[in-house]
């Protein structure tokens, strides 16, 4: 994989003629969270926005790939708007340059996917716990293998796409020798893990203290 701070313009000529990736982590607004991290998030997309630009130095963006859309043209456009208004913009901005939108999400896959996590979220009894995760767990490897599907599919010679997903999940992808996979990783995105890092410590030290 390679690094933003690696491309620069006399080397650019390594991946002509390659298959290539730009990824993404995809951060989702908390509308109850504090400002703080609103304005994380407001940096970090800001971040994104510009190294976008600069990595296309290695070849300008032709197919976006974004997960939890399965709709196609406004449609799709319309809900990103609706859950990110950061990436809608991103990617508005792509496809008023050229690029074309492809969604990952198969709808008979995204759907039980969702539900079996939100499911996961309200059991309590360790037995059904395990019995919801294994359904889980079948759906999110049938999600990933159909998003690993549907970029190779897409993405052809010499082309270059902009891929937005979790990046826990992204990790788990295995792509083909032949795309060349670009990670954009602004500072910002740090201070967000660190961000959840203390709220999950803040609130098992509120747990300790009223147990």
């Amino acid at each position: 994989m390679v690094e933003l701070g690696q491309i620069q313009r006399p080397y650019t000529d390594e991946f002509s003629g390659k298959r290539k990736l730009y990824c993404v982590a995809n951060i989702y607004p908390v509308q109850e969270a504090e400002n703080d991290y609103h304005e994380l998030v407001r940096k970090y997309w800001d971040e994104v926005a510009q190294q976008i630009e600069k990595i296309e130095a290695a070849g300008k963006v032709q197919k976006v790939f974004c997960e939890i859309i399965y709709q196609q043209g406004d449609e799709a456009l319309k809900v990103l708007n609706s859950f990110n208004e950061r990436i809608h913009q991103i990617i508005k901005k792509k496809l008023d340059e050229g690029s074309t939108l492809i969604p990952l999400e198969n709808k008979e896959i995204l759907g039980p996917y969702t539900d079996w996590g939100n499911c996961l979220r309200v059991v309590f009894t360790k037995e059904v716990f395990s019995k919801i995760l294994e359904f889980y767990k079948e759906f999110s490897e049938r999600r990933l293998q159909h998003f690993m599907s549907v970029i190779d599919g897409n993405l052809a010679e010499a082309e270059a796409g902009l891929l937005f997903m979790k990046d826990e999940d992204r990790s788990k992808l295995q792509f083909p020798k032949d795309i060349e996979v670009f990670l954009i990783t602004p500072p910002s995105y740090d201070d967000i893990i660190r961000w959840f890092r203390e709220q999950v410590m803040k609130k098992s030290g509120e747990k300790d203290q009223t147990g």
